[in-house]
């Protein structure tokens, strides 16, 4: 996946810290970089005398630059006009463009550079237009908006349906989580794409965006910890971490749950997502009746020996269910994580993180 940061020069982070970030993010496996030239609050002189500089750096590690370009970013450039040979040689790699340019205009760009969108706002009517210019679509990509004002941001249906139009005309999306090691100014509550996502940590945010069908996503604020970077770095459609909390003192039960990846069971249960490893991985092993109790969403359970051929049953509960002696309560997934079970299906993919 290409996953990527933000940078906003002349506000909140020291040229130093700009640059370090880039490197970081390079040596965490991140391949793209989101910056905004036109924010209200930027120190001009400031943006003017460190971009040359942090573009020469993401050049050196090949790193795609996105850039939204207006008359003022222009200008800041020292162009006269959306020059694309000029914008590539200061090292801007795509130009996100918002309004002001026509479709037989953006039909022109796309054949000399990459061109994003804003994919919060495109519609099908517009999608019709660049097919009909003939728009390289191999060069177009749409990026949601973030929205730093609590309130402001996206539904889930929402994203999801502007996810659905662009991939018809096999547009990639891409959208924002936030940061909170340092929040954007000036209102620093951080810079989601998703409502939802407001004040929920990376690795959570992150998963839901891509199980909503997006493509790729961007950390928003402005300085993200290098854990955060490496966990965007690694992330992967092939499974969905859940981070638990342990409710259980036997070690192998801790072992086998932290040391393998589990398959929801392709028979879909109504009260749980059944995980199919578990009676094999516990076989010949005596599960003793540990912590029962009145099961609620997002507990996970194992059957103990008293469960007869049932004993090393693994389960997350996804509807309420009575104490049952036959069944140990061995975690919980913690509440950041909740938001996640609801789009794990038959056969998808699950790995554990004690937290």
């Amino acid at each position: 996946m290409q996953n990527g940061i933000s940078l906003y020069l002349g506000l909140d982070n020291t040229p130093e810290e700009n640059l370090q970030l880039i490197e970081t993010a390079h040596k965490c496996g991140i391949k793209r970089i989101f910056t905004s030239l036109h924010i209200p609050e930027t120190d001009t002189a400031a943006l003017q005398s460190e971009l040359q500089t942090v573009l020469q750096k993401a050049r050196i590690y090949n790193m795609e630059v996105i850039s939204d370009v207006s008359p003022h970013t222009l200008s800041l450039l020292n162009l006269a006009k959306l020059d694309t040979e000029a914008l590539q040689q200061f090292g801007i790699s795509t130009v996100r463009l918002d309004f002001g340019y026509g479709e037989k205009e953006i039909a022109a760009l796309s054949k000399r550079i990459k061109v994003q969108f804003n994919a919060s706002t495109l519609t099908k009517e517009f999608l019709d237009n660049l097919q009909f210019y003939q728009t390289d679509f191999h060069c177009i990509d749409a990026l949601h908006n973030f929205y730093p004002r609590e309130g402001t941001g996206l539904s889930e249906a929402f994203l999801q349906k502007q996810n659905k139009l662009l991939h018809a005309y096999g547009v990639q999306t891409a959208a924002f989580v936030p940061s909170y090691n340092r929040a954007r100014s000036p209102i620093k509550k951080g810079l989601p794409t998703l409502e939802a996502h407001r004040y929920k940590p990376v690795s959570s945010a992150a998963q839901h965006l891509i199980m909503l069908e997006t493509d790729s996503v961007f950390i928003g604020d402005s300085l993200p910890t290098e854990k955060e970077m490496k966990i965007l770095a690694d992330l992967t459609t092939d499974y969905t971490t859940l981070k638990i909390k342990c409710l259980t003192q036997n070690q192998f039960v801790k072992n086998m749950l932290t040391e393998n990846i589990f398959t929801v069971r392709v028979d879909g249960a109504e009260m749980a997502l059944r995980l199919q490893e578990g009676r094999v991985l516990c076989r010949g092993e005596k599960i003793y009746p540990e912590y029962t109790a009145k099961r609620k969403c997002g507990m996970i359970t194992l059957d103990n020996m008293n469960s007869g051929r049932y004993a090393g049953e693994l389960q997350i509960v996804m509807k309420g269910q009575e104490l049952d002696k036959s069944v140990n309560v061995i975690g919980k997934v913690l509440e950041c994580d909740m938001i996640l079970l609801k789009y794990l299906k038959p056969d998808s993919k699950i790995k554990f993180e004690w937290v």
